[in-house]
């Protein structure tokens, strides 16, 4: 039984192993971020759930273009997903404010990771499905995981740049918990980047505004940070009707009103 499996380990390229020691940092990265809320250091947290989220961005992309894709691959991405996006934010939260809600606030908590879980569940079965138009690509179904991550955390993050103990309250904190975990398990069409393509004549401006981003990061991460977040829900409405837009344009299959065989020859009795 041994002989086998060594022959397979030996099989294994370089390029598909790049992706996987990506989604390991990853999750590294996010396990971190709960060891620097033990400590209480809510900054260093944030950062380490950052580079888990630019990790996780990175890995698909790098096994595509490395066609180092893997069932393997796929499921260790799930999992970290939902330890980095799903355990982590809230874990941080229950120990920065939510703890002071009592039994009330580890419930919350729970309710942001459980939901979390469903929605990397259902995104995992959608990928199994039946094949979907390709248009559907460049949507999800509800927020995907590290958005709906660093919008729970927007308080926190708002709560660097601004002293203002409102956003500390542990029932400001459960609002957004409430709404986050509603949006991770939601039906709204949301923006898929990943299929995004900047158009010739975009290019020089796209990479002037990266630019600008990258500047803002350095200077002021928090805020930009911010930014980017307030940017994305603001997106919420164009993408839910840009895909109803979409799904009126696509042709609809054609209904059969046939029954089935043993029906028909009952009815010809």
């Amino acid at each position: 039984m041994s002989r086998p499996r060594r022959e397979r380990l030996r099989g294994l390229s370089f390029n598909k192993m790049i992706p996987n020691i990506l989604t390991m940092l990853a999750l590294c990265a996010g396990l971190t971020s709960m060891r620097f809320g033990l400590d209480g250091k809510w900054e260093p947290a944030l950062i380490s759930l950052v580079i888990s989220a630019v990790l996780d961005a990175l890995d698909g992309r790098i096994a595509r273009a490395l066609r180092g894709t893997s069932k393997f691959g796929a499921e260790l991405d799930s999992l970290s997903d939902f330890i980095c996006f799903g355990v982590a934010p809230a874990f941080i939260l229950y120990l920065w404010t939510m703890k002071d809600a009592g039994p009330y606030g580890w419930v919350l908590v729970l309710l942001f990771s459980v939901c979390c879980a469903l929605r990397l569940a259902r995104f995992n079965t959608d990928i199994e499905g039946p094949d979907l138009p390709a248009w559907t690509k460049n949507y999800f179904t509800g927020v995907p995981a590290p958005a709906g991550a660093g919008l729970v955390l927007l308080p926190m993050i708002i709560s660097f740049q601004v002293d203002i103990q409102f956003l500390r309250q542990p029932f400001v904190v459960a609002l957004f918990i409430i709404v986050v975990s509603g949006l991770l398990v939601s039906q709204l069409p949301t923006y898929s980047f990943k299929s995004l393509r900047i158009q010739h004549r975009f290019v020089m401006l796209t990479m002037l505004i990266v630019g600008l981003v990258a500047a803002m990061v350095v200077s002021a991460p928090w805020l930009t940070l911010t930014i980017v977040l307030i940017a994305y829900i603001a997106t919420f409405p164009f993408g839910a009707k840009s895909y109803h837009l979409q799904q009126a344009k696509a042709p609809k299959p054609p209904k059969n009103n046939a029954r089935p065989d043993s029906e028909q020859e009952i009815a010809d009795e």
